[in-house]
């Protein structure tokens, strides 16, 4: 009887296991920013951008950060003013908020 039992559990935890969807690896969507490359803006995005994965923003430099961050992806976005995430200056943009050219991104974090 204790034998049927462990088994009927432990096959039940198997199959919860299998049941239980993985969450996605990915913010489905575009996050885009504006970018200066020689003194003129460029647009610059990030397609499906891996989620709990800092990125650090292309074109955004230590002297030009990126701005003008849009976030369309399904994930909220954590921008931050320092690369790798890091520093007490960051700003949260929920799914498809915006915000304007004064928010200066070098990194992001989309969850």
């Amino acid at each position: 009887m204790r034998l049927r039992n462990a088994v009927l559990a432990a096959t039940s935890a198997v199959a919860l296991v299998l049941a239980v969807p993985v969450s996605a690896n990915a913010a489905d969507g575009v996050f885009r920013y504006t970018y200066l490359d020689g003194g003129s803006g460029q647009r610059g995005e990030l397609v499906d951008p891996a989620s709990e994965t800092c990125i650090d923003v292309p074109g955004a430099t230590g002297a030009d950060p990126a701005f003008a961050p849009v976030n369309r992806t399904g994930g909220t976005a954590v921008v931050f003013l320092e690369f790798g995430c890091r520093g007490d200056v960051y700003y949260t943009l929920k799914p498809g908020g915006s915000a304007g050219r004064r928010l200066h991104v070098r990194s992001v974090l989309f969850s």
